[in-house]
Protein backbone atom coordinates (compact mmCIF):
# COMPACT_ATOMS: atom_id res chain seq x y z
CA UNK A 1 0.00 0.00 0.00
CA UNK A 2 2.75 2.18 1.12
CA UNK A 3 4.44 2.03 -2.34
CA UNK A 4 1.04 2.91 -4.23
CA UNK A 5 0.38 6.03 -2.30
CA UNK A 6 4.17 6.83 -3.13
CA UNK A 7 3.95 6.01 -6.53
CA UNK A 8 0.24 8.19 -6.97
CA UNK A 9 2.05 11.12 -4.97
CA UNK A 10 4.55 11.17 -7.90
CA UNK A 11 2.31 10.99 -10.37
CA UNK A 12 0.90 13.96 -8.59
CA UNK A 13 3.58 16.15 -8.48
CA UNK A 14 4.76 15.67 -12.12
CA UNK A 15 1.20 16.83 -12.91
CA UNK A 16 1.38 19.85 -11.64
CA UNK A 17 5.13 20.63 -12.52
CA UNK A 18 3.83 20.11 -15.92
CA UNK A 19 1.23 22.60 -15.54
CA UNK A 20 3.00 25.64 -13.53
CA UNK A 21 5.79 25.39 -16.66
CA UNK A 22 3.31 26.68 -19.04
CA UNK A 23 1.85 29.13 -16.47
CA UNK A 24 5.83 30.58 -16.33
CA UNK A 25 5.91 30.94 -19.91
CA UNK A 26 2.87 32.57 -19.82
CA UNK A 27 3.78 35.25 -16.89
CA UNK A 28 7.21 36.34 -18.68
CA UNK A 29 5.21 36.37 -21.95
CA UNK A 30 2.69 38.89 -20.52
CA UNK A 31 5.53 41.12 -18.93
CA UNK A 32 7.29 40.87 -22.22
CA UNK A 33 3.98 42.22 -24.50
CA UNK A 34 3.42 44.19 -21.41
CA UNK A 35 6.71 46.25 -21.48
CA UNK A 36 6.73 46.30 -24.98
CA UNK A 37 3.10 48.33 -24.81
CA UNK A 38 4.93 50.40 -22.31
CA UNK A 39 7.80 51.17 -24.80
CA UNK A 40 5.36 52.31 -27.47
CA UNK A 41 2.88 54.24 -25.73
CA UNK A 42 5.86 56.52 -24.32
CA UNK A 43 7.63 56.94 -27.81
CA UNK A 44 4.32 57.71 -29.04
CA UNK A 45 3.88 60.75 -25.91
CA UNK A 46 5.57 64.08 -27.35
CA UNK A 47 6.56 66.12 -24.39
CA UNK A 48 5.84 69.83 -24.04
CA UNK A 49 7.82 72.38 -22.34
CA UNK A 50 6.73 74.27 -19.06
CA UNK A 51 8.70 76.99 -17.85
CA UNK A 52 7.94 78.77 -14.53
CA UNK A 53 9.59 81.44 -11.84
CA UNK A 54 9.49 80.43 -8.31
CA UNK A 55 11.65 82.78 -5.65
CA UNK A 56 14.00 84.55 -8.34
CA UNK A 57 14.87 81.41 -10.15
CA UNK A 58 13.39 79.49 -13.59
CA UNK A 59 12.03 76.22 -13.50
CA UNK A 60 12.27 74.08 -17.07
CA UNK A 61 10.31 71.42 -17.24
CA UNK A 62 9.73 68.94 -19.70
CA UNK A 63 5.89 67.44 -19.28
CA UNK A 64 4.13 64.10 -20.49
CA UNK A 65 0.70 65.80 -19.86
CA UNK A 66 -1.01 68.91 -19.38
CA UNK A 67 -0.63 70.32 -15.74
CA UNK A 68 -3.41 72.72 -14.29
CA UNK A 69 -2.25 76.43 -14.56
CA UNK A 70 0.07 77.47 -12.08
CA UNK A 71 0.11 74.86 -9.91
CA UNK A 72 3.53 74.19 -9.11
CA UNK A 73 3.94 71.38 -6.71
CA UNK A 74 1.96 69.35 -9.39
CA UNK A 75 4.90 70.46 -11.92
CA UNK A 76 7.36 69.28 -9.57
CA UNK A 77 6.19 65.79 -8.80
CA UNK A 78 4.90 65.27 -13.06
CA UNK A 79 6.91 66.55 -15.21
CA UNK A 80 10.86 66.56 -15.12
CA UNK A 81 11.92 70.15 -14.24
CA UNK A 82 15.52 71.83 -13.42
CA UNK A 83 16.08 75.17 -11.97
CA UNK A 84 17.94 77.57 -14.60
CA UNK A 85 19.35 80.95 -13.23
CA UNK A 86 17.63 83.74 -14.53
CA UNK A 87 21.15 85.48 -16.24
CA UNK A 88 21.85 82.14 -17.72
CA UNK A 89 18.87 81.67 -20.48
CA UNK A 90 19.62 81.63 -23.63
CA UNK A 91 18.08 82.12 -26.80
CA UNK A 92 16.29 79.20 -28.31
CA UNK A 93 13.74 77.62 -30.51
CA UNK A 94 10.83 75.63 -29.29
CA UNK A 95 9.11 73.44 -32.21
CA UNK A 96 6.46 71.80 -30.01
CA UNK A 97 4.23 73.31 -27.22
CA UNK A 98 5.28 75.93 -24.87
CA UNK A 99 3.58 77.11 -21.74
CA UNK A 100 4.98 79.84 -19.33
CA UNK A 101 3.73 80.60 -16.02
CA UNK A 102 4.95 83.91 -15.10
CA UNK A 103 3.33 86.79 -12.24
CA UNK A 104 5.19 89.59 -13.61
CA UNK A 105 6.84 90.85 -17.19
CA UNK A 106 10.43 91.14 -15.98
CA UNK A 107 11.14 87.58 -17.00
CA UNK A 108 9.10 87.06 -20.09
CA UNK A 109 11.63 89.61 -22.24
CA UNK A 110 14.44 87.26 -21.37
CA UNK A 111 12.44 84.00 -22.03
CA UNK A 112 10.71 85.06 -25.19
CA UNK A 113 12.44 88.16 -26.95
CA UNK A 114 13.36 86.84 -30.44
CA UNK A 115 12.92 83.47 -29.71
CA UNK A 116 11.21 81.41 -32.16
CA UNK A 117 7.60 79.76 -30.99
CA UNK A 118 5.51 77.78 -32.97
CA UNK A 119 2.11 77.34 -30.44
CA UNK A 120 2.63 79.50 -27.10
CA UNK A 121 0.56 79.48 -24.25
CA UNK A 122 1.02 82.30 -21.43
CA UNK A 123 -0.72 81.92 -17.72
CA UNK A 124 -0.32 84.62 -15.87
CA UNK A 125 -0.43 83.25 -12.07
CA UNK A 126 -1.21 86.20 -9.54
CA UNK A 127 -3.13 89.48 -9.51
CA UNK A 128 -0.51 91.72 -10.87
CA UNK A 129 -1.06 94.65 -12.85
CA UNK A 130 1.59 94.43 -15.98
CA UNK A 131 2.91 97.99 -17.59
CA UNK A 132 2.53 98.25 -21.47
CA UNK A 133 5.58 96.22 -22.45
CA UNK A 134 5.86 94.41 -26.37
CA UNK A 135 7.41 90.92 -26.46
CA UNK A 136 8.37 89.95 -30.23
CA UNK A 137 8.49 86.44 -30.85
CA UNK A 138 9.54 84.65 -33.93
CA UNK A 139 7.61 82.69 -35.95
CA UNK A 140 4.01 82.28 -33.61
CA UNK A 141 1.39 80.43 -35.15
CA UNK A 142 -1.12 80.11 -32.12
CA UNK A 143 -1.20 81.59 -29.00
CA UNK A 144 -3.54 81.44 -25.83
CA UNK A 145 -3.46 83.30 -22.75
CA UNK A 146 -4.94 82.28 -19.16
CA UNK A 147 -5.62 84.75 -16.68
CA UNK A 148 -7.82 82.61 -14.11
CA UNK A 149 -5.16 84.34 -11.42
CA UNK A 150 -6.95 87.51 -11.87
CA UNK A 151 -10.09 86.89 -13.78
CA UNK A 152 -12.39 84.58 -13.98
CA UNK A 153 -12.27 83.72 -17.68
CA UNK A 154 -12.18 80.93 -19.80
CA UNK A 155 -9.10 80.67 -21.87
CA UNK A 156 -8.59 82.65 -25.28
CA UNK A 157 -6.73 81.13 -28.23
CA UNK A 158 -5.75 82.96 -31.00
CA UNK A 159 -4.13 81.50 -34.57
CA UNK A 160 -1.68 83.79 -35.97
CA UNK A 161 -0.73 81.57 -39.37
CA UNK A 162 -2.74 78.35 -40.32
CA UNK A 163 -0.95 75.72 -40.86
CA UNK A 164 -2.54 74.52 -43.41
CA UNK A 165 -1.14 77.95 -45.55
CA UNK A 166 1.80 76.89 -47.71
CA UNK A 167 3.22 79.94 -47.15
CA UNK A 168 3.68 79.22 -43.36
CA UNK A 169 4.65 75.85 -43.34
CA UNK A 170 8.10 76.30 -42.92
CA UNK A 171 8.98 79.59 -40.92
CA UNK A 172 12.52 80.53 -42.41
CA UNK A 173 14.78 80.95 -40.07
CA UNK A 174 18.70 82.37 -40.59
CA UNK A 175 21.21 83.55 -37.68
CA UNK A 176 22.09 87.25 -37.77
CA UNK A 177 24.99 88.28 -35.55
CA UNK A 178 24.40 85.53 -32.95
CA UNK A 179 20.85 85.69 -32.69
CA UNK A 180 17.12 84.14 -34.62
CA UNK A 181 15.88 86.66 -37.28
CA UNK A 182 12.44 85.33 -38.90
CA UNK A 183 10.16 86.42 -41.14
CA UNK A 184 7.25 86.12 -39.09
CA UNK A 185 7.17 88.40 -36.31
CA UNK A 186 4.27 88.97 -33.43
CA UNK A 187 4.02 91.90 -31.41
CA UNK A 188 2.40 90.98 -27.87
CA UNK A 189 1.59 93.37 -25.64
CA UNK A 190 2.06 92.15 -21.76
CA UNK A 191 -1.07 95.15 -20.51
CA UNK A 192 -3.67 92.86 -22.41
CA UNK A 193 -3.65 90.45 -19.19
CA UNK A 194 -4.78 93.28 -17.04
CA UNK A 195 -8.34 93.79 -19.41
CA UNK A 196 -10.77 90.91 -19.31
CA UNK A 197 -11.51 91.22 -23.11
CA UNK A 198 -11.20 89.02 -26.17
CA UNK A 199 -7.66 88.83 -27.77
CA UNK A 200 -6.95 90.75 -30.63
CA UNK A 201 -4.44 91.12 -33.78
CA UNK A 202 -3.94 92.53 -36.78
CA UNK A 203 -0.99 91.64 -39.42
CA UNK A 204 0.83 93.77 -41.79
CA UNK A 205 2.78 91.44 -44.85
CA UNK A 206 5.63 92.53 -47.10
CA UNK A 207 7.86 95.02 -44.42
CA UNK A 208 10.72 95.45 -46.02
CA UNK A 209 12.13 97.29 -43.23
CA UNK A 210 11.27 96.90 -39.76
CA UNK A 211 13.43 99.49 -38.15
CA UNK A 212 12.17 102.30 -40.56
CA UNK A 213 8.32 101.18 -40.52
CA UNK A 214 8.21 100.29 -36.25
CA UNK A 215 10.34 103.21 -35.08
CA UNK A 216 9.04 103.19 -31.41
CA UNK A 217 10.00 99.36 -30.60
CA UNK A 218 13.92 99.62 -29.26
CA UNK A 219 14.24 95.97 -29.84
CA UNK A 220 16.38 96.81 -33.21
CA UNK A 221 18.16 99.35 -32.28
CA UNK A 222 20.22 96.21 -29.93
CA UNK A 223 19.13 93.72 -32.87
CA UNK A 224 19.43 95.25 -35.92
CA UNK A 225 17.58 93.24 -38.77
CA UNK A 226 18.65 92.69 -42.26
CA UNK A 227 16.18 95.40 -44.48
CA UNK A 228 17.02 92.62 -47.60
CA UNK A 229 13.71 90.44 -46.43
CA UNK A 230 9.93 90.55 -46.36
CA UNK A 231 8.79 90.29 -43.35
CA UNK A 232 4.90 89.44 -41.91
CA UNK A 233 4.44 91.33 -38.86
CA UNK A 234 1.37 90.67 -36.32
CA UNK A 235 0.51 92.84 -33.53
CA UNK A 236 -1.46 91.34 -30.52
CA UNK A 237 -3.60 93.42 -27.83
Amino acid sequence: MNWLLKEQQERTSQHWAGMALPSRRHLLLIGALSIFALDCYTKGQKNSTLIFTKQNTIRNCSCSTDIRDCDYSLANLMCSCKTVLPFAVQRTSYSGHLTIWFTDSSVLGRLLNFTLVQDLKLSLCSSNTLPTKYLAICGLKRLRISTEAKYPFPEQSLLIHSAGDSDSQALPTSLHRGWQTCMYISFLDVALFNRDSSLKSYSIENIASIVNDFPDFSYFKTFPMPNNKSYVVTVIY
